[in-house]
Formats: structure tokens, C-alpha cells, sequence
């Protein structure tokens, strides 16, 4: 089991927490099905000719069904992997999918990139050297996950069902990252 934000003090008291939800998880696949429904609907009625229920009782049927399904996902293995990121001026925590939390303080940080995969939003962090990453806790099995970028070996987290979300934690990153000086 990860370690939670509320269990590590955060390096600086201007800290803004972005962090995984299974309500906003629960809420964005309930939608998806539903607008799925919508619209897949009247197709087989009009190919089947009708079902002879009123559009009601089909519409919550569809909404039971979404909600279990919806359920499943957020409480599953995968929807339930927690992410969390807190940038502050102290630098930028991350535990991505229930790693261990590591911190990096902004000057040991090269690159910090939010970039799209298809439909999920992915944060790349790339240190000067990946010996200036902190672990905050040296127990566990381990910081998040690891990709190969141009710059070198970079941390990477699913940032897709983190809240405030991916637009917000980008404008925060700008924010506090300094700009790297020009040769």
C-alpha cells in the first residue's frame, strides 16, 4: 500500500494537491455509458422495430446497469490505483499508481511535460540526475514508474482521473518551473 499525501509533510506550506478520485472515475464512466447508450439506442429500436417498453423504463435500465459497470471500473484494480502529485515551491512530490512518493526539488528537475496518449493524459518528469531524486520513504518497493525520452530516463504517472485534472496541474507546473537558461 502506497503512502498518502496526508502521511508525508509537505515541503513547503504553498502546496496545491492534485490526486486520483474513484467518485470522478465512477462519474466520467457512468457518463460515457450512458451517452453510449444514447445514442446506440435508437439505432437497434429502429433495427429491431421497436422493443414495446416506454423510453423510461429502457432509460433506467440503462442507468442501473451504467452504475454497477461505472462501480466496477472505480473500485477495480486498475481504478483504484491511487496518483497524487503536490507541487509547491519546495519542488514537485509525485507517487504515480501506488508507488512510493519521491520529491524533487525544482533545480534537479530537466523537464516536466503533460502530454496526451489517446484518450489519457500522462506526466512526464525528467531529473538532471537520478540520483538527486528523494525518495520519501526508503521502505517500499519503489519510486513511479519509469519511460525513456529524449531527455533521459523520465518518471511518468496517468494523470486521467486526477482532480483538479491535467489542465489545472499543467498551469501550476508553468507556474513554478523555472525558466532554464538559454546557451
Amino acid at each position: 500500500m502506497s503512502i498518502a499525501p496526508e502521511q508525508v509533510e509537505a515541503p513547503a506550506t504553498d502546496a496545491v494537491l492534485f490526486r486520483s478520485s474513484p467518485w470522478r472515475t465512477f462519474i466520467a464512466v457512468f457518463l460515457l455509458l450512458m451517452v453510449s447508450f444514447g445514442v446506440v439506442s435508437p439505432i437497434v429500436a429502429v433495427a429491431v422495430g421497436g422493443t414495446g417498453n416506454p423510453w423510461w423504463q429502457t432509460f433506467a435500465q440503462a442507468g442501473s446497469i451504467s452504475a454497477v459497470a461505472a462501480g466496477l471500473y472505480a473500485w477495480s484494480t486498475r481504478g483504484a490505483l491511487r496518483t497524487w502529485v503536490r507541487v509547491s515551491s519546495g519542488g514537485l512530490e509525485l507517487a504515480a499508481q501506488d508507488s512510493d512518493p519521491i520529491l524533487l526539488a525544482w533545480e534537479d528537475i530537466e523537464t516536466v511535460v503533460v502530454r496526451r496518449v489517446g484518450l489519457r493524459s500522462v506526466l512526464d518528469v525528467t531529473p538532471i540526475d537520478l540520483d538527486r531524486v528523494h525518495p520519501v520513504d526508503d521502505e517500499g518497493p519503489g519510486g513511479p514508474a519509469m519511460t525513456d525520452t529524449g531527455d533521459g530516463p523520465a518518471f511518468t504517472a496517468d494523470l486521467s482521473e486526477i482532480w483538479p485534472g491535467p489542465r489545472a496541474l499543467k498551469r501550476e507546473l508553468a507556474r513554478r518551473m523555472p525558466a532554464k537558461p538559454t546557451a
